[in-house]
């Protein structure tokens, strides 16, 4: 790789996470699709869709992103989440949702996995790897905000009705694609060239094979994959449903997109603090995690708007606090050759966990 300069880079992937999550009807399509009268139930099994794609596609994704490139893998995302967002526009049903809900996942898998190897092996081949901790939280941070600044217009997006918020969204998804196709190609072992004289398909072979080898002998890295999705499909569903659950507790319509904003700082807030307790044990940090999302669950179920904004903002900073470290320990424990796979790997489990919680957590809150 010629005249590769790492600040461009990351800057580069940190302009993606900006614009691409910066989504107004995406934000808040929840509540987008109640003020179209779907049913808590109905949202739940949209839901339940979206993770079912996931499901197909999270693995093979990473793979794809392994074999063929992760700067690929990125802008064939944010091509997907364009597509998503246009079938939005023009659905007008359950099955035409579910559908460019199903791109909305597709594109989700393209990049889950797919942004944090190409970050941390664009800082191993500058030799600056021992720095990701410093971008896993900072861009974890910068998607929370990105996303929750999006949730501000959650009244405007509602104003505006879905078709028309979703076109806005669709501008955004050209700026985020735009950045993907400016980044730079990182090798995952810039020096074993015979890796680089692999075919693809012996190249496919090999990381499905050593991928399956290191799940198979490191039990710490499942456990840590399999808890780190169950806290993180509670808190994030608790947040999903509360965009339905507050107008209906009393919520004005034009306070919700304040509301979300506030809870969404708390996923900043979260990402950002974990840097603060790098002594505590990553046991401790779990418990304290699934503590708070413990509570932001029981809120919800409370009726009273204040204690479910208050319960939403604590469950958002224990689910991002875990998640961020999580990250940096998997990544640590990863080897390059296989990160996006295995990283998918996690993604998977997070979306099996969805599959059964959605739809009745859909039923349990409504």
């Amino acid at each position: 790789m010629h005249k590769f300069n790492i600040k461009k880079q990351v800057g580069k992937l940190y302009g993606i996470t900006a614009i691409g999550y910066f989504q107004i009807a995406g934000a808040s399509w929840v509540a987008l699709l109640a003020a179209r009268g779907f049913s808590l139930i109905e949202i739940g099994i949209i839901e339940s869709i979206f993770h079912a794609v996931s499901i197909c596609f999270e693995v093979p994704s990473g793979v794809a992103a392994d074999v063929f490139g992760r700067k690929k893998t990125l802008v064939i995302s944010q091509i997907v989440s364009l597509i998503s967002n246009i079938l939005m526009i023009f659905s007008g049903g359950f099955w035409s949702t579910a559908l460019a809900m199903g791109f909305s996942a597709l594109s989700y898998n393209l990049s889950s996995g797919t942004r944090e190897a190409l970050a941390y092996d664009s800082l191993k081949y500058a030799g600056q790897e021992e720095i990701y901790n410093r971008f896993a939280s900072a861009e974890m941070a910068l998607y929370r905000i990105s996303s929750s600044t999006a949730t501000l217009c959650a009244g405007l997006a509602l104003f505006l009705g879905y078709k028309t918020a979703y076109a806005i969204d669709v501008l955004f998804s050209i700026g985020a694609l735009s950045i993907a196709l400016c980044l730079k190609e990182v090798e995952a072992d810039c020096q074993n060239t015979e890796k680089r004289q692999e075919s693809i398909l012996e190249k496919l072979k090999n990381i499905v094979l050593e991928s399956g080898k290191f799940l198979l002998n490191n039990g710490k890295a499942r456990t840590i994959m399999i808890v780190n999705s169950l806290i993180g499909a509670v808190s994030t569903l608790v947040l999903f449903f509360l965009q339905a659950k507050l107008p209906m507790a009393g919520l004005n319509s034009l306070a919700l997109g304040p509301a979300l904003f506030i809870m969404g700082l708390g996923a900043v807030a979260g990402a950002r603090m974990v840097a603060y307790f790098p002594q505590y044990s990553y046991k401790k940090l779990l418990i304290l995690s699934a503590f708070g999302v413990g509570c932001a669950l029981a809120a919800a179920f409370t009726g009273n708007v204040w204690i479910m904004i208050a319960g939403g903002f604590l469950g958002a900073f224990a689910d991002d606090f875990l998640e961020v470290k999580t990250d940096v320990i998997l990544n640590e424990m990863i080897p390059s050759e296989q990160r996006a796979t295995l990283i998918s790997v996690g993604s998977f489990m997070f979306s099996i966990v969805m599959i059964f919680l959605s739809t009745f957590m859909g039923w349990m809150l409504s």
